[in-house]
């Protein structure tokens, strides 16, 4: 009988299963046979989709390519192991086979079949994005933006291919890789700084703190010079924000000033990073230390920031960071919350999920063991622990989608930090004949930040005004940004909100009247960098 004649078509040539292409290929040993994976079921045609093999292994060294051994058969019998190039697949007519190795097991067949995925993705992104050539005046000079490749889609397609829609596999990757990379014991994700923020400073609101607990009325240390969702939680909850100026050059905290505003009520600190730039973590430190408060770290445009040579976000009790698309890495939208507190982090944990009182992670049941051996609060004894809620939390859990893109981003994070520092050094050079008139930013002693952006402030002799000069770049199209608020307790939200100014805010009133910033995004190229300050040179009137 010939061969294939007592099997349906359908069953014959289903993906997965080997057989031998009677057309010979040619090689360095000749001619011979080969044998073909078929990777999809016939078309209308009857044709197939398939990959040649190779028993010469030691030959190939293809990016995508699979080996397959004797012990991947679940059917059939395979004589050696052998190699199978993703790139080779194509179209092949079934009459030409004449003979079946087997079938290959369903694990080794998805693995294939992911293979060839990730390889269409490749070939998509470098078909999509070719280089472009700069034209000064007519090109984007963004202050920020993402940088993606080919890895973050062949993660993301990887994670939407597992089915597994809530925090999964790459999500506990990511977490683990990241905590290690910043130097800290736990952290979790959440789905953007802003939250990240929220579970940190609710986190300090939980009553499993005793008399530490941050209650409403109690005063917490900040600026007004930075974003609103650092400070936002403060007010949502009741305690009081209580604003200290900045410093001129470093745009953080004044950190002379940080001991005059605290009160009785005072019962935390919680600072950004401003723009990367740490803040004078020497003093802050040593003043929580002195007066029993808690210390937040808004690290959310500071990641790889560093100071005496320590990560930020490692010297307080617990910090923030944020994954949209400007920032350091990105994930679209994503936020984390670490700490070294393993007390900290189950309260962040129970913030994050609804409030809950038990920790199990997603499609997990009985993690602590008593399930059904809990007696809280008026709850009958034995209440299931994953309907008992001890706080009043929230959803803020990130998809495996969006860590699997965090997580290839996360290998190119110290890349990007060092392209950020590079590029920032390159505009400090590069304006300093400007200095007459514009006052350049200045890295806090003992650090060595992780840039967001370039601050730059006019000075009160400059020749423009800053509408005029962002005016301008913007028709060169060159794009900039405020130092977020300006100062907080001049916006509209802010009217009739509970908060204290701690003496004057002069400084802050500069940087919302005279200070914004450039990019130094990893994206931006030197000629990209040249041309932005070659205008902001021209404009104010150096040397010409």
């Amino acid at each position: 009988m010939p061969y294939g004649e007592n099997m349906s078509a359908a069953n014959l040539w289903q993906p997965g299963t080997i057989h031998v292409y009677k057309v010979p290929f040619v090689d360095a040993q000749g001619a011979k046979p080969r044998p073909v994976l078929i990777t999809s079921g016939p078309n209308s045609k009857g044709d197939v989709m398939g990959i040649p093999g190779s028993s010469k292994i030691e030959q190939w060294d293809e990016q995508d390519q699979i080996v397959i051994i004797p012990d991947d058969l679940q059917e059939g019998q395979l004589d050696k192991p052998t190699v199978f190039p993703i790139s080779k697949q194509m179209v092949f007519s079934p009459r030409f086979f004449c003979g079946e190795v087997g079938m290959i097991s369903a694990k080794a067949l998805e693995k294939t079949q992911r293979m060839i995925v990730a390889h269409q993705v490749d070939q998509f992104y470098t078909s999509i994005n070719q280089p472009k050539t700069f034209i000064p005046g007519s090109t984007s000079v963004p202050p920020s933006g993402k940088v993606i490749g080919a890895e973050e889609l062949k993660n993301m397609v990887e994670a939407s291919l597992d089915g597994w829609l809530t925090t999964g596999r790459f999500n506990t990757e990511f977490e683990q890789k990241l905590a290690a990379f910043i130097g800290v014991k736990y952290l979790i994700t959440v789905n953007s700084g802003s939250s990240a923020n929220l579970v940190a400073f609710s986190t300090l609101t939980s009553p499993k703190l005793g008399e530490r607990a941050i209650k409403p009325g109690d005063e917490v240390i900040g600026v007004a010079a930075g974003f609103p969702t650092t400070v936002n939680p403060i007010l949502q909850f009741g305690a009081v924000p209580v604003f200290v100026d900045v410093d001129r050059l470093t745009h953080n905290i004044d950190a002379s000033k940080i001991e005059a505003a605290i009160s009785p009520k005072t019962k935390a600190i919680m600072l950004a990073h401003s723009l990367g730039n740490p803040f004078n973590l020497d003093v802050v430190t040593a003043l929580c230390k002195k007066h029993n408060l808690w210390l937040v770290e808004d690290c959310c445009d500071a990641l790889g920031s560093t100071y005496r040579g320590q990560m930020v976000g490692t010297f307080g009790d617990i910090a923030t960071l944020s994954f949209y698309p400007a920032h350091h890495i990105t994930m679209g939208e994503g936020g984390a919350v670490f700490t070294n507190n393993p007390k900290l982090k189950l309260i962040a944990e129970s913030f994050r999920d609804w409030g809950r009182d038990c920790y199990c992670p997603p499609g997990k049941d009985n993690t602590c063991g008593k399930r059904f051996g809990w007696k809280l609060g008026g709850l009958p004894e034995g209440y299931d622990h994953k309907y008992t809620y001890s706080h009043l939390g929230y959803n803020l859990k990130i998809t495996d989608m969006q860590a699997a893109c965090g997580l290839a981003q996360l290998g190119k994070a110290p890349q990007f930090i060092q392209a950020r520092k590079d590029n920032f050094a390159f505009l400090k050079a590069r304006l300093k004949d400007c200095e007459e008139f514009i006052s350049l930013p200045e890295a806090t002693e003992h650090t060595d930040p992780s840039w967001f952006g370039f601050p730059i402030t006019l000075k009160e002799n400059c020749p423009v005004t800053r509408l005029q000069l962002l005016t301008y770049l913007d028709q060169n199209k060159i794009g900039t940004r405020l130092l977020f608020a300006g100062n907080l307790t001049r916006q509209p939200y802010m009217v009739g909100r509970n908060y204290r100014v701690s003496g004057e805010l002069t400084n802050t009133d500069n940087v919302m009247n005279n200070t914004f910033w450039i990019g130094v995004q990893p994206a931006l190229t030197r000629e990209m960098l040249e041309f932005a300050a070659s205008k902001i040179e021209s404009y104010l009137g150096v040397n010409f």
